[in-house]
């Protein structure tokens, strides 16, 4: 299948947001869907396999009670089976209260991906995370003022309690 079918660019853009949730829910497993097999990550700190990564990020987010990312402006440039797209975000990693506030930080980021379109699904290829600027949030962490919902990096988010959520890993599971 080649050429730029209608929805290739909603596509690769959700491919970019699955990627974000799966890391600030730890959902290693989700993450595993944003990359075809065969990928490399080149990150602050690792450049690697994917099978690589994972095993990174599972240790370098163990020190976090949460990360945060946001995206914002997303340029894709879709060329047959292969795209290359540019995601501006910023993400905030946070320690809690109860550790070192030296690893609070905010930082601004982009992705630079090389994604390809195989067996219809568009997939990470290779991905360049460019940091841009980092900012030392030491000490502004604070509890929330009241109960309610909080976030979690684990699936005991409030994310996984609706039922039939999240959509795209269902999805995924039927497209592996």
């Amino acid at each position: 299948m080649s050429g730029t079918w209608p929805g290739d660019r909603q596509q690769i853009v959700d491919v970019v947001a699955r990627y974000c949730r799966s890391i600030d829910r730890r959902d290693f497993a989700l993450l595993r869907t944003c990359y075809h097999p065969d990928a490399t990550e080149h990150h602050t700190g690792f450049s690697g396999s994917v099978d690589e990564y994972v095993d990174w990020l599972r240790l370098a987010l163990s020190r976090y009670a949460g990360t945060h990312h946001m995206l914002g402006q997303q340029l894709v440039d879709i060329d047959g089976d292969v795209a290359r797209c540019e995601s501006y975000g910023t993400a905030t990693h946070w320690v809690g209260s109860n550790s070192d506030p030296k690893w609070d930080y905010t930082t601004g980021f982009r992705y630079v991906d090389r994604m390809e379109r195989r067996d219809g699904h568009w997939r990470i290829a290779e991905r360049i995370a460019v940091r841009d600027f980092s900012r030392s949030d030491a000490g502004r962490f604070r509890a929330k003022e009241g109960a309610g919902p909080s976030g979690s990096a684990a699936a005991d988010d409030p994310l996984y309690h609706l039922p039939g959520w999240p959509p795209a890993a269902r999805a995924e599971k039927g497209s592996r």
